[in-house]
């Protein structure tokens, strides 16, 4: 796996930060992950952003919504569920010209704004937030994979949130050794942070009906319903067996407005209370349209 040799010479040395103790790497093992990709109308899409810096990523004339599901089933901090909603993006003064980013993407900071980010765990939040600005917050999870496709489900407050479905491919052949960056805003800093991983992968490209996004009632996804979300993927991905190391250095700046911001954002008082658990809250139980019983375990 591609690393910083930093994060080599850390291994095996361990850190406490925020009373969470860390082994290093911070990493998780035996990780399984579905992916998909849905164009969205870039103009309308800019809504999901924050602060000036970040801008759509644009293949062609669509922006990219990236939601991707991980159960973590090894890590630093025990076993939990992460159900990515994010924007795909670029980092600097100007828009990006368009596809290039994904070719350069070291130059244009191509990576991904995160939107939404449920997870099965008290400690998963106190870190993820904590540490790393991401908009992490505990919900009721589930990643269930069927003979035929691989789903997960998100409620909070027994309201369905997002159902995700990708369809198995044939095979798991393509080896991936890569790396992706994370946006996201928390105490009114823009935080960037790293993430690498390796495994195999079976993906598919441009095929109608290859993965299903369900948008339910919760209210921070209604925006999802507004920015032209076209309901067929142009890739999904699935990786059954993935390994993950989260990069120990990250980077923030102001997250600035064109005037003086009214609303204090979330700080630290979101995260300074919350223990350690490890406990999971009990499954999602909320009605999919659409999606019955039968439909998730095939």
């Amino acid at each position: 796996m591609f690393q910083p040799a930093r994060i080599a010479r850390q291994a095996g040395r361990y850190a406490l930060v925020d009373d969470i103790p860390f082994q290093m790497p911070v990493q998780g093992i035996k990780s399984s992950t579905i992916l998909a990709a849905f164009p969205c109308d870039p103009v309308k899409a800019r809504v999901l952003l924050q602060g000036n810096e970040v801008h759509p990523f644009v293949l062609w004339n669509k922006a990219l919504l990236l939601v991707t599901v991980v159960d973590y089933r090894h890590t630093n901090i025990g076993k939990y569920i992460e159900f990515s909603i994010a924007l795909a993006c670029t980092h600097g003064a100007r828009p990006a010209p368009r596809l290039l980013p994904a070719l350069l993407r070291g130059l244009f900071g191509t990576g991904q704004w995160v939107y939404d980010l449920p997870v099965s765990t008290e400690i998963s939040v106190k870190g993820g937030k904590g540490i790393w600005g991401m908009p992490k917050h505990q919900a009721n999870l589930n990643y269930i994979e069927g003979e035929r496709s691989v789903s997960s489900q998100y409620d909070l407050d027994g309201q369905l949130g997002v159902y995700f479905e990708v369809e198995r491919p044939r095979s798991i052949w393509l080896p991936v050794s890569t790396s992706a960056v994370n946006y996201s805003e928390f105490r009114g800093l823009l935080m960037k942070s790293t993430i690498y991983f390796s495994g195999k992968a079976g993906f598919s490209l441009f095929r109608k009906g290859a993965a299903r996004l369900v948008i339910g009632d919760v209210p921070r996804v209604q925006v999802l319903k507004t920015i032209g979300l076209e309901p067929d993927p142009i890739a999904t991905l699935y990786m059954p067996e993935v390994t993950g190391v989260l990069d120990d250095h990250f980077e923030s700046w102001f997250c600035t407005d064109a005037q003086p911001p009214t609303t204090p954002p979330e700080g630290l008082e979101s995260v300074v209370n919350l223990g350690e658990s490890q406990q999971w809250l009990p499954p999602p139980s909320a009605p999919v349209p659409g999606v019955t019983r039968q439909d998730v375990l095939a």
